[in-house]
């Protein structure tokens, strides 16, 4: 059982880690969650985000890399620091160093922002 704010991050982050995004979101992600891209777009919505994410999933072929740099919590926000490395389905490579802030409330993400690294 978590017990405090940081053993939430960190139990999500773990479920990165092992490649249970899908599980990740569907465990920590508010109802009314927002994400926005390094582009700016934004997705607005559980069933939203979940879709965009489930759609990504669904297009990797292979997991090269899937790695925790750096976490840090405090108060509502946490900060994830990932390199990612991901052979896809349409034969290309995609490979990214991610920063993800995330804005807590009840124990749910209520806000991702995503950031290149």
């Amino acid at each position: 059982m978590e017990k405090n704010f940081q053993d939430q991050v960190n139990a999500m982050n773990e479920m990165v880690v092992k490649g249970e995004l899908i599980n990740a979101g569907e465990k920590y992600f508010a109802q009314n969650i927002k994400t926005i891209e390094f582009d700016g777009t934004t997705t607005i919505g559980k069933q939203a985000v979940m879709k965009k994410l489930i759609d990504f999933m669904a297009s990797i072929k292979k997991v090269n890399k899937l790695e925790l740099l750096l976490s840090a919590a405090d108060d509502n926000a946490s900060f994830s620091e990932y390199l990612l490395d991901f052979d896809m389905k349409d034969g290309s490579n995609f490979s990214l160093h991610e920063i993800i802030r995330s804005l807590w409330e009840n124990g749910q993400v209520i806000e991702e922002r995503y950031f290149k690294g």
